[in-house]
Formats: structure tokens, sequence, C-alpha cells
């Protein structure tokens, strides 16, 4: 929000400069994100008067001497405009000056004559008709007589100045005008506020057609609306202009300028109503009905809902409240009578509108901060009070105030001196609290015990909620946050640093990834039912009983998520969008499980470790590899069995993970139907091998040995023999290896490395061939030793499961 110093400088004696008065904002917490200064890039140009204006022969140049004051009083300088004349007063740029834009200027010969400078016109100060009059002829700018030669240009056309940008956070809507900062400035600088003029005189004028009506109170708690006559459009005032133009704002014509000011000095956006266009006088605040249009000031067409708010003159709408008004309400020239309005609408509502249409505006804008109903009340009364002032209406006697039945006075609550020194850990002198707000205009009453206070916010002060806590906020933003003296929290104790034992085990789990070639992702923690849904994820199951986001930011956001599986398969459907056509990923995040729906208490969240990997060079044994050496890494042995009962994963490509016989997770590949439900290019579908796993951590880590033991390197190398063996179809790999690693405690490790099936072997039978190794302890192992362990797991397998060697 942009907020001219010499505005400012109407409601409070400011004693400072610009440069102390933006520290000192800061210091009360409000970001000024820059300082302009108007004048910053003009420099050596003042008022110079022509005493001499001759024509340059067979030129369109005018050879001219002009005096500028203590800089020379006989300086010449040519100039192509063709308004100059003798005894002009003008802008002139004298040698070595700078204008907007950094152009510099220099003295040079023009058609062979020496010019010293330059003379200027409005444009080339960065001037226009709002700013100064005049800036906008084509020419020269031509001064008043009474400028002196020598003054710097800057304090003659109005640019010793400065602009504040200030960022408003959402939490002070009574700031976002500059009234509003005029307010925080008078108490800093703890100086009185000079309040603008509100009075005004109505006539016994009284349209008994006119009547206003809320329909909708919900969205429109508060809307006043006032009948003004025998309009007279014109051109506003130049003080009026000049302020409009320091903020950014054209000037219009005096009635639309008065809605723009009341806006930018009270913050409460207006509008007024050409009520000769208005189809009838009845006006109605409603919500709009499903496919109805309007057409707005910018000529833009929008099919609304009921979610929207309309202001209707009976029967269409004529204004999207909050917004904009609508184009068959538009004050013309012609414009005899109208009705002013100025209303409190939700915020929510306004915002929602406002995005949902993607029409932003500066009223848009203020109401979804919000406003005030006391703003409200002072915005109406400043447009009545500047409609007299510039002469431009009759305000009668017609006045409507729609109320929902808020009340009309600030928050009352009780405080205690000590409660707000507890929460600031320090302590402020009573009488100075007092003082602190007392400036910010609180009503303070001190009880007799010195300590208990009864206090009544100002209306303006929405955000004024929870007593102590927010008057703590007022009191050390004022007082000064150098006063906050660094403790220790009751529960702090001192330590040596470094992370926890959970930190270190977390941050090797996500090192064990990222050595199997997975990628660290980090998503958000919600989404939607349409995930859900994406994975073919039963209504009644456990994954359903979710924590639904009140006030979602987005459709997209509507749920806290039980799983980290839609967030990861989200990731991986927007890489192949954008052509990786493979890669793995992983994620530790928590998940968000209820303890009873509707929520009463806050849900567990519980730590998961989600991975995906997808590419044709992807596997079942790919994966599976990369889950054991993840176990291996934290001294455990994570085994598979099979897993049909996943919704989101292939019946015969799935797998549970089990530590020490407990399940800790699942993997597996993505299930053909949801697969083929992405939304994927055709050309990445080819060879599409997705796979998902997620790893329940605290499961997991509860398995885990607290350390790991350090086992020497064996002193014998360990011997190895393959075996091929006949299975039959449905038989598990797993089921095998448990087997033989019941059959042999000498058999240290077991690896599938080849599956056969053909006609020899017979239908439904395979072959599978592993690689045995056995590891030697005290001595090594002889040929008779290896061939009696081996035998012993054939005979095991033969009886346990009627498997046989493959001959």
């Amino acid at each position: 929000m942009k907020v001219p110093f010499s505005w400012l400088k109407q409601y409070v004696d400011i004693d400072v400069t610009a440069q102390e008065l933006e520290d000192k904002l800061f210091g009360c917490g409000f970001e000024v994100e820059e300082l302009i200064d108007l004048g910053g890039e003009i420099s050596k140009v003042v008022v110079g008067v022509v005493t001499e204006c001759v024509p340059q022969e067979g030129t369109h140049l005018h050879i001219c001497k002009v005096d500028c004051g203590e800089y020379g009083h006989d300086i010449q300088i040519s100039t192509g405009a063709s308004n100059v004349y003798a005894g002009m007063h003008t802008a002139a740029a004298l040698d070595g000056s700078t204008l907007p834009g950094g152009v510099k200027i220099k003295a040079k010969p023009l058609m062979g004559v020496e010019s010293n400078g330059m003379l200027c016109s409005g444009e080339e100060l960065g001037l226009n008709e709002d700013l100064y009059p005049g800036a906008e002829v084509y020419g020269l700018l031509d001064l008043p007589k009474d400028t002196v030669p020598g003054t710097p240009i800057q304090q003659v056309v109005g640019l010793d100045d400065y602009i504040f940008d200030i960022s408003i956070t959402a939490n002070r809507a009574d700031c976002q005008s500059v009234l509003g900062i005029a307010r925080e400035v008078a108490a800093v600088l703890n100086k009185p506020l000079k309040m603008p003029a509100t009075d005004y005189t109505v006539s016994d004028y009284v349209d008994s057609r006119l009547s206003i009506s809320v329909e909708a109170e919900d969205l429109c708690p508060r809307y006043i609306g006032h009948y003004v006559r025998n309009i007279t459009p014109g051109e506003s005032p130049r003080w009026m202009r000049r302020q409009l133009a320091l903020c950014g704002l054209r000037s219009i014509s005096n009635v639309v300028d008065i809605t723009n000011y009341v806006m930018l000095e009270i913050g409460q956006p207006m509008h007024a109503f050409d009520m000769d266009a208005l189809e009838s006088c009845q006006i109605l605040v409603r919500r709009a009905k499903d496919g109805e249009k309007i057409t707005t000031l910018d000529e833009k067409e929008f099919t609304l809902t009921p979610n929207n708010l309309v202001i209707c003159d009976g029967s269409k709408p004529v204004a999207l409240a909050g917004v904009m008004g609508g184009l068959n309400s538009e004050i013309k020239d012609t414009t005899t009578q109208l009705l002013f309005e100025s209303a409190k609408f939700a915020r929510d509502n306004i915002r929602k509108t406002a995005r949902g249409l993607g029409q932003n505006t500066d009223a848009s804008s203020h109401y979804e901060k919000g406003i005030s109903e006391y703003t409200t009340e002072l915005g109406m009364a400043r447009a009545l009070h500047l409609i007299q002032e510039l002469g431009c209406g009759e305000v009668t006697s017609t006045h409507f105030d729609c109320s929902a039945g808020a009340p009309r006075e600030g928050k009352r609550f009780t405080a205690k001196v000590s409660g707000i020194n507890a929460i600031l850990g320090i302590t402020v002198p009573t009488d100075v609290i007092l003082d602190i707000l007392n400036r910010l205009q609180f009503e303070v009453k001190l009880e007799a015990d010195g300590d208990t206070m009864q206090v009544v916010a100002p209306r303006w002060r929405e955000d004024i909620e929870v007593g102590e806590p927010d008057l703590a906020e007022e009191v050390i933003r004022e007082y000064g946050y150098e006063h906050i003296v660094p403790t220790f929290l009751k529960a702090a104790t001192v330590t040596t640093g470094g992370l926890t034992a959970e930190q270190k085990a977390q941050a090797k789990a996500k090192r064990t990834m990222c050595a199997q070639g997975f990628y660290e992702a980090e998503t958000l923690a919600f989404y939607a039912d349409a995930d859900l849904d994406m994975l073919h994820i039963a209504a009644d199951a456990p994954e359903r009983k979710v924590i639904r986001i009140l006030n979602p930011i987005s459709s997209h956001l509507t749920i806290m998520r039980p799983l980290l599986a839609p967030s990861l398969l989200n990731v991986v459907v927007d890489n192949l969008r954008k052509g990786n056509a493979e890669g793995r990923l992983f994620e530790m995040s928590n998940i968000y499980i209820p303890k009873q729906l509707p929520v009463t208490e806050l849900p567990e969240e519980r730590l998961h470790l989600g991975f995906a990997a997808w590419g044709s060079e992807e596997d079942f044994f790919a994966v599976k590899g990369a889950v054991e050496s993840f176990g291996a890494a934290f001294g455990v042995e994570l085994t598979v069995e099979r897993a049909t009962d996943v919704a989101w994963l292939h019946p015969g490509i799935a797998a549970y993970i089990l530590c020490k016989g407990e399940r800790v997770g699942v993997f597996g590949k993505l299930a053909n139907d949801v697969t083929s439900e992405l939304k994927l290019p055709k050309d990445s579908r080819a060879n599409l091998n997705i796979y998902l796993g997620e790893i329940d951590w605290v499961a997991f880590h509860a398995l885990v040995p607290a350390a790991i033991h350090y086992q020497p390197i064996p002193e014998f190398a360990p011997v190895q023999r393959d075996l091929a063996l006949v299975a039959p179809e449905s038989m598990e790999c797993g089921t095998l290896v448990t087997e033989m690693q019941r059959a042999c405690k000498q058999l240290t490790k077991v690896e599938l490395f080849d599956i056969y099936r053909g006609e020899k072997l017979g239908a439904d039978k395979k072959s599978m061939a592993f690689s045995l190794s056995f590891q030697p302890a005290d001595k090594p192992l002889t040929p008779d030793e290896i061939d009696r362990f081996v035998k012993k797991i054939l005979g095991n397998l033969k009886f346990k499961l009627g498997i046989e060697i493959r001959e």
C-alpha cells in the first residue's frame, strides 16, 4: 500500500524525516518495502526565467538566455519547444543534471550553437496532469510567474515528497488506509491525531421510492446507503487529484474520485450507483442465482453461482459485491442522482469470489483483509462531507442502515498488567503500559489493586481477540523489542547439542535410500478424496477415516493424508508428463490418523517412509533388493510375503515387508487398472513400470536393535554352490529360502538368480536357480562337508515341500 508522506502530515504533526519515520514504522511492526523519493532521480533542475528568446535562423530552434538565480543569470540554452517565450518561467536542466530514468544532461552544441542545458516539459520530469496542472501540455512546462529563479524544481511541482510502500499483514486490516497508518504514526510519535472532517448537512428531501434490504446477512452484516441528488459531474480539485495520483490512481470525475479517495484515506471501498440507470429503486443484497450473469465496469461478463454475493436493483445484479460495480449502473457525465454504498462484506466470500472469477481489484483486496463496521460508518460520513465540500451534489435525508445486529462498541475484556509482563518475560512499568494503550486509542481503566485493567478495544481493531496476548503484542511493539531479554524456557535444559538418537536414525534412513539411487521428495500433507479414489481404496477401508479441513485453500487439498502413496504417485505422474521416463523417489513424512471422528483431540502423527520407482528397467526384484539393503543398514533382515489384498498394487507382484516376523510395510507394482486410469501421454505408457512402497517407520524402528554390534571380517572365505530347483508355479521364492535356511545353520546367504519355464518342466512348473553361500566359522569347509550341507538342504526341501533338484 502506498502512503504519501505529505498526506500523513495532514493528520499528524510529524517532526521527523521520512527516513526516521521509516525506521519507527519498522520498529512497531510495519514492513516498509520501499521509501520512494519522488524527486530522487532529479538533480540540478531549477526554475529558470527566459529573459531573451531569439529564433535560430534556418532551424526550428530558439536560442534562449535563462536566469537561474544562484546558478547563473545569463545561461544560454537552445530549445525546440514551440511554446517558449520571453518571460516564461520553466524547468531548466543545467549542465550535469539528471532526469527521471537516469537521463543525464550535458552542455553541447545544437545546430552549431552552444547549449548549456535543456528546458523541460512536464513529461520529461515524470509529471502528469493530476500531479501538476499543465504537465501534459505539448511543449515546455509553463510555471507560475511568482516562482523564484534557481529554486529546485521538486519544491515547485510537488516532487519534494516521499511515498511509503508498506506491506500490510492480513491481521492489520485497520491499517490498509492513510488514516490507519496515521493512527500508528501518531502513537509512535506520541502526537495527537487530527481526524478528517466528516460533518455534513442534509436537505429535507426524502425519496419514498427507494428501499434497501439485505437477504444474505451472513455475507453482508452491514450495508449503508445514502441518496444524493442534483449531481453536477466535473473535475476534482487539484489537491484531490494529486493525492490520488501519488497513490497510483488517475482522476476520472469528482463523484468517482470521491469513492476512490475514501478507499485510500479511510480504507472503506465505496460504490456509487447511477439511480437513473436502475430499473427499480428496490436495492436487494442477495446471493446470485445459479447461472446469473453480470457485466462489470471493465466490460467483462461473468457467470455467477450462489457462492457469489450481488447487489440487485430488484431484479438484476448491478454490482458484484466487494469486487466491482456493474456496467449497467456506471456513473456518467449525465448522472443527476446516485446512491452511495458503504458496506461490510464477509472477507472469505469476497476472497473466493475474486479468485474464482479471476477479478482481483483494489476493493476486493481491502475486503479480503477485512473491513470493520466503524470504517463502514466513517467512510460514508467522509464521502458525504466531500460531496458538500466539492459542491457536486445535494445530500438528502434518504438514508438506510441495514445491520445484522453487531454491537456498536469495541470488544471488552479484563486483563492484568502482571499477565502482560509474564507473556513478555520482562517488567514494563504499569504507567508505560497504560500510556501505550491510550496512545493506541484503547479505553483502559486500572482497578484499585493496581494490576487488573478493564479494557475496551477501538472499534476498528477487530484483530484484538484474546486479551492479554494481543495486548502484550501492542505494548512491546511500541515499547521496543530491544527491551526483551533472552531467557530459557521453563522446560529448557542445557545440552551439548547435536542430533538425538531418533534424528540420527532418520538421517541414516535417508542416506541409505539415497545410496540405493532414490532422490528425496517433499510433498504437502494434504490431498483430496480423489487421490484415494485414484488408488481404488474402498469406501469402508481404514484409510478413508480421514481428517477433513474446515476451510481448505483448494479443492485439491481437503483432507490430511492417511498414506504417502497418493502423494508420491502424483509426483511420478508429473515426472512422466514432463518426459522423465525413469526415476526413484522417497519421502519421509507424517501421516495423520484420527483417534476418533469427528475430531475432538489432536490426531496421531505417524512417521512413514514412502518410496517409488519407475522406468523400463525397474522390476519387483530390483525394488526388493533396495528394501533388503535398507534393513541391512539397520542390522535387521527384511523378508517378504505375498500381498494380494492391497487395492492399489498388482496382486501377483506385491509383497508385505516383514521385520522379525511382523509386518512393517508393503511394496509392489502399481495395479494395472490403476495405471490405465492415470492421465499420461500415450508415448509414456510403453513399458510403464511403476512400483510403490511404504514402510511404517515407527513400527520398523521399534524392532531395530539399539546398537549394531561389530562383527569381524570372517577369517575364511565363503564357499558357494548353485542349485536349480523345480517347484510348482504357485510356490513363492521366499518359502524355499526359509526352508533352506532352517535346514542348515552354516548357510549364510541365499540369492535367486534365475527363473526358467519350459515344456520339459511340465505344466504349472518353474525352475528357480539359487546361489548358496556357506560361511565357515573357525576352520575351512571341506568338499565333503559342503556336500553334506547341500544334501541336508535338498532332503528338507523334499520332505517339507516336495521340491526336487532339476536334472
